[in-house]
């Protein structure tokens, strides 16, 4: 290919992602500052890990409540603590390491049914939804893979109308 076809369609300033283009560059000319953030963030279990995080944060911050508001009678305990410690460490490593998300999506489950016993019902169902939620997604999220395509067009050939396949 020669130099003038790629100038021409980067100096197209309606294609989105062409240096030219409002969505690519900010107003004074600099690159996207969110850009190398959003690439990476995609390639990962994002939500799935934060959603798990962010329900250790919040049961952890229920073990703090008031007497009047706590409900369960083992909130003292260092269970109480260290689950949702280890649902938030979870959550950051899923994010972190997605190679080894299965382990921590399991462990991630565990701590968060378990924080129904030790934790004010779980910081009160909130933190304990989040958590199965997150460890849930994560244990699904597979990594980039090509679309595929639909199965009837690659399985099935086309046969004419009113003709039984074979």
């Amino acid at each position: 290919m020669t130099a003038g076809t790629d100038e021409a369609v980067a100096d197209t300033p309606g294609t989105p992602g062409t240096p030219g283009s409002p969505a690519a560059t900010p107003s004074d000319g600099r690159r996207h500052p969110w850009r190398a953030f959003r690439r990476w963030r995609h390639r990962r279990p994002f939500g799935a890990g934060l959603a798990l995080a962010l329900g250790g944060a919040e049961i952890l911050l229920t073990q703090r409540a008031s007497i009047s508001v706590v409900l369960a009678a083992g909130a003292d305990s260092l269970a109480g603590y260290v689950l949702p410690m280890v649902m938030a460490v979870c959550g950051l490593l899923i994010v972190f390491n997605p190679r080894q998300r299965l382990f921590y999506s399991v462990i991630g489950v565990l701590a968060s049914l378990a924080s129904w016993v030790t934790s004010n019902l779980g910081g009160f169902f909130v933190g304990m939804l989040l958590g199965l939620v997150g460890s849930s997604l994560a244990f699904g999220w597979l990594p980039d893979r090509p679309r595929r395509r639909r199965w009837l067009r690659r399985n099935r050939t086309r046969t004419p109308a009113g003709t039984p396949a074979e």
